[in-house]
Parts: C-alpha cells; sequence; structure tokens
C-alpha cells in the first residue's frame, strides 16, 4: 500500500513539476541527418557531427514543487571540436512545430557561434547577425521567443524580478542589453541559446601519462548516451588517514551472515549503466603504479594461429586536424596474407548469382567496331568512294575511301578494399552475418570481372591502434584469378578496428604503381572509422577525408559503399555528395555492387 500510494504521489508531484509536453515532444533522432545538413548549410564547421546532450547540474530559482520533485538540472545545448549536442527531446513548446523548429533555431545559432566567450552577449549578437543574415528566419525566432517567454512568465509567476525580465527582453530584442544583472545565472536557463561546453577534456590538465581506454564496444553493443560533465580531483595525499570506528560494530563469528553474491562477469555492462546514471562523473588521477597489476593486450592473436606477415611493415602518415599538419612515419602498416587458406571453388549457391553478373559484364568486353572514311584499311567504304568520284573538283590529297576494323579496349584498374573490423561479425539475421554478405560481395564481384580485361585487386583491412594496421591481400593486381584466391576470400573473418585512413593511402601507393588510364578505389565499409586511441570520432572522420583528398589528387577515383543507415550524418563530408551510397538492404549487396561498378566506369 505504501508504495502504491508513493507511485501516485511521485506521479503527480512530477507532473505538476514538469514544464515540458511530452504529446508535442520530438525527438532528435527524428531530424538529426537534417540538422546536420542544416548546419554545414549555414557555415558551421563541416566537420562536426550533432550528438545528443546530457542534463548538466546548476544552481537555478526553483519552485517548491520542483524541490520535491527532485529536478536539479537542465539539458543545455552547447558544441565543441567533435560534435554539436542538443537535447534529446525538445518538449518546451505544447505545438510540435515550434519544437522542431526550436531544434533548427539552436542549429542555425551553434553554426554562428563556434566559440562563447561571453555568454549572454555573445548569444545575443550572433542572434541579431543571424536575423540581419537570414531575414526568412525572422518570423520563425519571433514566434519561439514570443512562445518561451510566455512559458517562463507562467512559471515565475508573481515572483518574476528584474533579473528574468532584463533576459526577456535579451530575447525578444537581441542587443538591447549589453550586461545581463550578475544574478541570471541563477534563473531557469535558457533553452533557445548556445552554452559554453562543459569540462570535458582532461588530457590538457596535466602532463601525466593516463592509462589507456578500455576496448570500445562494437556498433552492434554500443549503448547511446551522451558525452557527461566530469570534473577531476587529486587523489595524492600525505597521509591515507585516519578511519574512527566502534569496535563493537563489527560482527562476531557468530553475528556473520553467509550470503551468496555471485560474482557478475560482465563487468562493462555494469559500469556503463552506472555511468549512465551519473550527471557528473569525477576522475582520479593515479599517481603510483599498482604493483600487483598485470596487464596483457589479448586483442592479437597468436603467431600460429595468425596470417602469414609480410615484410617489417610500412611507415604511413596520418592527419592530425588539430595540429592541421601530417604526423609523418606515425601508423605501421602490416600486409597480411592467410597463407593456410585451402584452395576453394565457387560454393554452388552463388553460380547462379555469378551467371547473371557475367552477362551484364559481357559488355566490358573488347569490342570490334568499324572506322569509316580511312586511307588504309579492311575494304572499301562504298559511300566515301561514290563521293569522291561524283564529286565535280578532285582533291590531289590521297581519298580516304576504306573502312578500317579495330578492337576497343578499357585501360582501367580497380582495387576492391573490404572493411573487416570486428563490427562484422554482427548478425543481419538469425543464419547471416554482415562480414559473410561481404564475403558473397567479394566472391561475385571478383568472379564476374575476372572474364574481362579490367585489372582487379582486392584487399581487406582493419587495426588494432597506430601500431598495427593489418593489410589482407586477397589478390594481388598481378595474380591470376584462382582456387586460392577465392579459398583467401572465403577465409575472411571479422578483425579488430577501422582505421581507415591509413587503409586507403596504403591503396594509392599500389594503385599507383598500376600502367592504366582509369583507377576506381572501391571501399566497401559497415560503418565510421574508429579505433582504440583518438582515432575514435572527429579525429578518425578528419582523417579519412584527408587521405580521401589525397587519392584525388593522384587521379585516382574513390567511392565508398556502405551499409551503415547512420552514414549520412558523415559521409558526405568524408567522400562528398557523388562518392559514396548507402545500402539499405545488406542482402543485395552482390547485385548493387557489379551493377555500381558499371556506372562508375562506363565511358
Amino acid at each position: 500500500m505504501e508504495e502504491y500510494i508513493g507511485s501516485i504521489w511521485h506521479k503527480l508531484i512530477t507532473r505538476r513539476a514538469t514544464l515540458d509536453y511530452p504529446e508535442a515532444g520530438v525527438a532528435l533522432t527524428e531530424l538529426s541527418t537534417e540538422l546536420a545538413v542544416y548546419f554545414r548549410a549555414l557555415g558551421g564547421d563541416p566537420g562536426k557531427t550533432v550528438e545528443i546532450a546530457t542534463v548538466r547540474k546548476t544552481p537555478v530559482y526553483q519552485r517548491l514543487v520542483d524541490r520535491m520533485a527532485g529536478n536539479l538540472g537542465f539539458t543545455p545545448s552547447w558544441q565543441d571540436e567533435r560534435s554539436l549536442r542538443l537535447p534529446a527531446t525538445m518538449a518546451i513548446f505544447p505545438v510540435r512545430e515550434l519544437n522542431e523548429r526550436a531544434y533548427f533555431w539552436l542549429t542555425a545559432l551553434a553554426a554562428q557561434l563556434p566559440d562563447i566567450q561571453h555568454w549572454s552577449h555573445e548569444n545575443q549578437q550572433a542572434t541579431r547577425h543571424l536575423l540581419q543574415q537570414r531575414p526568412g528566419l525572422a518570423k520563425y525566432y519571433q514566434q519561439l521567443a514570443e512562445a518561451y517567454c510566455d512559458m517562463r512568465k507562467d512559471y515565475y509567476g508573481s515572483q518574476i524580478n528584474h533579473s528574468e525580465q532584463s533576459l526577456q527582453q535579451a530575447l525578444l530584442q537581441p542587443g538591447s542589453i549589453s550586461h545581463l544583472p550578475p544574478d541570471t545565472n541563477q534563473l531557469l536557463p535558457v533553452m533557445l541559446w548556445i552554452y559554453p561546453s562543459p569540462l570535458t577534456a582532461l588530457g590538457s590538465v596535466t602532463d601525466d601519462q593516463l592509462e589507456d581506454a578500455p576496448i570500445a564496444k562494437q556498433k552492434s553493443q554500443q549503448i547511446h548516451i551522451g558525452r557527461k560533465q566530469t570534473q577531476r580531483v587529486d587523489n595524492e595525499k600525505e597521509t591515507d588517514g585516519l578511519m574512527v570506528f566502534r569496535l563493537e560494530s563489527l560482527f562476531s563469528w557468530t553475528e556473520q551472515i553467509n550470503v551468496d553474491r555471485p560474482e557478475d562477469e560482465d563487468v562493462d555492462d555494469d559500469a556503463a549503466a552506472a555511468a549512465d546514471d551519473l550527471d557528473i562523473i569525477t576522475l582520479s588521477r593515479k599517481r603510483r603504479a599498482s604493483a600487483g597489476k598485470i596487464r596483457f593486450d589479448m586483442d592479437l592473436p597468436a603467431l600460429a594461429n595468425d596470417e602469414l606477415p609480410l615484410g617489417e611493415g610500412i611507415r604511413l602518415a596520418e592527419w592530425d586536424f588539430r595540429k592541421q599538419a601530417m604526423r609523418a612515419d606515425y601508423c605501421l602498416l602490416q600486409p597480411m596474407l592467410a597463407d593456410d587458406a585451402r584452395p576453394s571453388a565457387l560454393p554452388v549457391e552463388l553460380q547462379n548469382e555469378v551467371r547473371k553478373v557475367k552477362r551484364g559484364f559481357a559488355q566490358l568486353n573488347p569490342q570490334s567496331q568499324w572506322l569509316n572514311r580511312q586511307i588504309q584499311g579492311d575494304e572499301l567504304d562504298l559511300n566515301a568512294w561514290v563521293q569522291h568520284v561524283t564529286q565535280p573538283q578532285k582533291d590531289r590529297d590521297e581519298p580516304a575511301c576504306y573502312r578500317s576494323r579495330q578492337q576497343q579496349f578499357r585501360d582501367l584498374s580497380c582495387l576492391l578494399l573490404a572493411d573487416l573490423s570486428m563490427s562484422t561479425d554482427c548478425g543481419i539475421d538469425a543464419s547471416t552475418r554482415v562480414i559473410d554478405v561481404i564475403r558473397d560481395a567479394l566472391l561475385v564481384f571478383a568472379e564476374a570481372l575476372s572474364s574481362t580485361n579490367d585489372q582487379l585487386g582486392v584487399y581487406g583491412f582493419s587495426s588494432v591502434r597506430n601500431k598495427q594496421v593489418r593489410y589482407h591481400i586477397l589478390k594481388n593486381f598481378n595474380e591470376p584469378y584462382s582456387d586460392h584466391v577465392r579459398g583467401r576470400i572465403l577465409a575472411i573473418k571479422p578483425g579488430f578496428y577501422t582505421r581507415m585512413g591509413s587503409a586507403i593511402r596504403q591503396s594509392v601507393n599500389v594503385l599507383r604503381l598500376q600502367k592504366t588510364a582509369q583507377k576506381l578505389l572501391l571501399i566497401i565499409s559497415d560503418g565510421k572509422p574508429n579505433d582504440l586511441d583518438q582515432y575514435e570520432g572527429r579525429y578518425g572522420i578528419e582523417d579519412t577525408r584527408q587521405a580521401f583528398l589525397e587519392a584525388k589528387r593522384e587521379g585516382i577515383h574513390p567511392f565508398c559503399v556502405t551499409i551503415d543507415t547512420d552514414a549520412n550524418t558523415y559521409l558526405p563530408y568524408i567522400f562528398g555528395d557523388k562518392g559514396y551510397c548507402i545500402v539499405s538492404d545488406p542482402t543485395q549487396l552482390t547485385r548493387i555492387l557489379p551493377n555500381l561498378y558499371l556506372h562508375l566506369t562506363r565511358n
């Protein structure tokens, strides 16, 4: 009964305390793709993504009902060098259309405010500049500002003061208030402005070496929570302190209660759930190494079970967007060969699909073509001869009255680069994984292209930090397509992470050696670039984009085929509007890849 009454009381107080309108709410996931495009179109940093912001605690004015309900924080909009962060749900207005416009307004304002030094002044100035530059936004902003100020008036009621009046005037007439009163920060937060970013980056605080980050979850296991606010404490002390307690509080042997507490093996899930429950995560840096701790790197397989490494590895540069410079010899790429893969024939279930694709590729074979009006040739061109004979005035030049048969050859080489990261182990359905679809697509494509004169190389890649970028050789350009190649393709398996920039640079080096007029780099991927180190996030996106630009400068045409449904948020920035395509149904990859190749290489 107590729990029942308590739940009713909780619902009642929460309903009275909330300022939102859930029935008119709009989720960020519904508009994230449109907002990302809108942000870039208005001049925002094209490398930033749109992510979910989390609750931030702040000392603000609260009514009695708010304190009873425990509403201690709010979700501001802010941005850093990596992304723009907006509330997960916008429900501050009773009309859904206004909540959608609030998202677009905050996105437009963020494009004008890459950095914030003076919060209130810069938001007002950015609003004025945006309304002058984009007059079409003035009507929508006025509706948002008036509706938002009415909501704030209802919240304060008779408790409204001079600071709140000044804040509302700054919203309705941007730039009219040069300096807000000092106690404005204690008022209800302004959801139509961009806030400064909270403390998130910790590496610049001290020169001490942080421990390696734990292995990240792959795409199928990711927990989509926003970035947390952090604070740092120093646990270095002169002494460990003195703990005072009463000896009587200790259990005696007769008072001890044996309770079965089995260990939970899934520590990572517990840690993620705990982090999700925290508003502020406090970090402490250890000053001394743990004497009894032994660390093993269990990522890489044993040498006896691994593929054959070829050579000592290849040093490659990497782009650091923060310094706007290349880091020379930063990555070590290791070519790998599955030398123990058994030669295999084409699987029976793919033979029918290969026959269909080969019929489409028949047009790529050399075709005979007659050239008319030639000085020399295989036979007489009657039309040209009749025209020459019937001319009133004869030319002194030798008449071009012959036909010549010539073969039309394609001069093209294609490197097919497959992402073999750990996320390809995800299941598409109960019996099919992503890696299975990629394997079948590689087989069908290579089988069909082997019947033409186009040059083909097939490679795969995965990575473990910058020290181990694994570059799997499935078929060299100089190697004929055979059962050995099929065996290597059939033996591919999910690897590790996705350092795509290094794989693209090595592929460019391989294509540079091919003596063909056209060079195509076709990339198959299932997710965005990532790795265990700083390559996660914008760093990896910027490095991959730089590698793409380097390939273009070499006269190579890179194109990415992805099955990641969220690719619209980052691939347009990396490969451009015409440099990628998204496959909504991964099982159709075996058909789409050959058709795409025909489209990209047609004359």
